[in-house]
């Protein structure tokens, strides 16, 4: 017999169980919704891919803007400038002077206008790119742009008030007009070359105006007010367009103009280096032919001896050849580490990204070396580790390009006279792991790539170290540091032979000025005659 007591417990535990079973249920719901295998799991996963498609998308469109040239970028702002003529012109000229004007001839006046724009905004688009030498000239565009301007302004011209006292609706309809015009005339210069073309466009559409107000009946007063209008603003954004344009295609041609300058250079090295190749290999080449042959004909003969030193001849020529091969591709592969920072920071700034450039012990050691320059590495660092630290930069800046999405990079070199020269290269934009693991940032040496592992080698032969890796603040740090040998003991003071009292074996070599212990010959080890000069 159980008590009260311990039934009603036993009714409570019961009802704990079944909510402790509850509560363990919606547990394993919840731990389900963890596990991937599950619903629950699958709709985590897929939400956490939106995330990062969302996230990459954005990443895109950004390296998207930042991949581009300076002229692709100045084209795009100059396009999108002249599409927004055409939201101006609905936007802010159309509805307000639609709602000021009579309610059926504003409607379909901002009909007019919305068709006016979007003329103009599609040969605007297509005369650019004629402009830029891409297509022929839109001149089926040009003339429906003519028209359709030439109807706005009859129209406005035809509504326009005849009574003086009505100043609302004057000045209504002339905007109007002015936009109609003006916007027809900004689109219609990109699609001409000469300057006397953009005036004649202005002038042509005045005086279409002004006779079109005088056969409608229009006062000499509203008439001339038009014209002034009209001239204005056809001015005004002639010149915008016109110059515009003219900017745009110069950065182009200065885009290409730089671009064939590099393909010359480029030509002109080669041209260079075939030169010296000949003037090295020909010689030596026509004469290890010559003595080949020579002891070709005196194997045959019997001279074996002689056939024996014209191929020792042969063997000399050719370990020299190679010796002057070494040292003419040694020179091309010399690199100098004031060219390759500059070079890091004009490319590094043309892709976006901030360079800033730190210059440690430099200019206390080299001459000429200013607080914000390098140019005073010469007289500090030796060529070979210039060369050396220049690949160095020329590597890391070429990653900075093409694996991160950097916004800034930071080089320090720090020079320390006797000790060591240390190249710090950090940028803003760390790569991904896939990234680093193939560079040897974050796996073991003989997963790096051939870029790194080449700058190792590189800096091995000259005793120097390179650490590449990931940092706090997700940044990736390059450091290299080089020794640097002692720097020499500087010579003293020229002796002048002195006369040792005593000594009895002639003068001693001591210093000019002042005075000090000197050995005479012939003095025990370890003691010493004090000399007065």
């Amino acid at each position: 017999m159980v008590p009260l007591g311990a039934a009603a417990l036993t009714k409570d535990g019961g009802r704990r169980r079944r909510t402790a079973a509850a509560l363990t249920t919606d547990g394993g719901g919840a731990d389900q919704g963890r596990r991937p295998g599950t619903a629950a799991g699958k709709a985590r996963t897929r939400g956490d891919e939106r995330g990062r498609d969302d996230m990459a998308r954005v990443r895109g469109t950004t390296g998207a803007w930042t991949g581009k040239s300076n002229p692709a970028k100045v084209e795009i702002y100059t396009r999108w400038s002249f599409h927004s003529f055409a939201v101006v012109e609905v936007g802010v000229i159309g509805l307000v002077a639609g709602a000021r004007t009579a309610s059926p001839v504003g409607g379909w006046f901002l009909l007019l206008i919305c068709a006016h724009a979007i003329v103009t905004a599609t040969t605007s688009s297509y005369a650019l790119t004629w402009a830029l030498g891409r297509r022929a000239r839109p001149v089926r565009l040009m003339v429906a742009t003519a028209v359709v301007t030439a109807v706005g302004c009859v129209a406005s011209l035809a509504v326009y008030p005849a009574d003086p006292k009505n100043v609302e609706g004057a000045t209504s309809i002339a905007s109007l007009l002015v936009t109609f015009a003006g916007f027809g005339i900004g689109s219609l210069v990109i699609g001409v070359r000469r300057v006397r073309s953009m005036l004649l466009a202005v002038l042509a559409t005045t005086v279409f105006v002004a006779l079109a107000g005088l056969a409608l009946g229009l006062s000499s007063g509203a008439v001339l007010g038009c014209v002034i209008g009209v001239v204005l603003a056809g001015l005004f954004l002639a010149f915008t367009t016109g110059f515009s344009v003219w900017l745009l295609r110069s950065v182009w041609e200065l885009d290409s103009a730089r671009e064939l300058q590099a393909r010359l250079a480029v030509a002109e090295e080669r041209l260079r280096f075939g030169r010296d190749m000949h003037d090295v290999m020909g010689r030596n080449l026509a004469v290890i032919a010559l003595k080949s042959e020579l002891a070709e004909q005196l194997a045959r003969r019997g001279g074996t001896e002689q056939a024996a030193e014209q191929m020792a001849e042969v063997q000399r020529i050719a370990q020299e050849s190679q010796r002057e091969v070494r040292a003419v591709v040694r020179g091309y592969r010399e690199v100098d580490l004031h060219t390759e920072l500059e070079g890091a920071r004009g490319v590094l700034k043309a892709a976006g990204i901030r360079f800033r450039l730190d210059l440690d012990g430099v200019g206390a050691v080299g001459a000429g070396a200013g607080a914000g320059g390098a140019g005073g590495l010469a007289p500090v660092l030796a060529s070979d580790v210039q060369s050396a630290l220049g690949w160095v930069v020329r590597e890391a800046a070429t990653n900075v390009l093409r694996h991160g999405d950097a916004r800034h990079c930071t080089v320090r070199l720090t020079v320390r006279e006797g000790c060591d020269a240390v190249l710090v290269m950090e940028n803003d934009g760390l790569p991904e792991q896939g990234v680093l693991g193939r560079a040897g940032a974050a796996g073991t040496p003989r997963t790096a790539g051939a870029g790194l592992a080449g700058l190792r080698e590189r800096l091995a032969t000259l005793g120097g170290t390179l650490d590449a890796g990931p940092v706090a603040g997700a940044r990736f740090r390059l450091t290299a540091r080089v020794p640097l040998p002692a720097s020499p003991v500087r010579p003293g003071p020229p002796a002048t032979p002195v006369d040792v009292p005593g000594s009895g074996s002639g003068p001693v070599s001591a210093p000019v000025s002042g005075s000090g212990p000197v050995s005479a010959p012939g003095s025990a080890p370890g003691t010493s005659d004090e000399v007065t000069a």
